[in-house]
């Protein structure tokens, strides 16, 4: 009867759930980076790489790996916003922080120290905006003794 009672909150009526306005910001932001990236690597793919480095079949390849990935994670941020899915929203922005935590470590390895700030600073604004987003699946009262 406790499950039930869980389970019936957890779907609740039409219910509205507050996301403060910077985690939003922080989102938006994200989603849009994420986007213009997919363009860039979509359209011009010489921008992904060094100047002078050559752009062969493989770096296209790769450049439209990217623009997936880009537009994957930034389409469903923007689902997990419209529909204020919490959950589905700390879980995001916790992976785009992740990505960013290894892109950080790849720019290390090869030397690209002009963009590290910026890489790093991203990463760990989404790492703080989802670790301060209250998760409501932490908070139902589920018991195992009715599995």
């Amino acid at each position: 009867m406790k499950r039930e009672n869980a389970v019936s909150e957890l779907r609740g009526p039409t219910e509205r759930v507050r996301i403060p306005w910077w985690v939003n910001a922080i989102a938006i932001l994200g989603a849009v980076l994420l986007f213009v990236g997919a363009v860039v690597a979509l359209v011009r793919p010489a921008m992904l790489v060094s100047p002078g480095d050559e752009i062969n079949g493989a770096t296209r390849v790769y450049a439209g790996y990217l623009a997936s990935r880009n537009m994957a994670i930034g389409i469903a941020l923007v689902a997990a916003l419209l529909y204020r899915a919490r959950g589905a929203l700390r879980d995001l922005m916790l992976l785009y922080a992740l990505i960013q935590g290894l892109d950080a470590a790849m720019d290390c390895v090869e030397g690209r120290w002009a963009i590290l700030p910026g890489v790093l600073v991203l990463g760990a604004l989404f790492l703080f905006a989802a670790l301060r987003l209250p998760d409501r699946r932490r908070q139902l009262p589920f018991t195992t003794s009715d599995e």
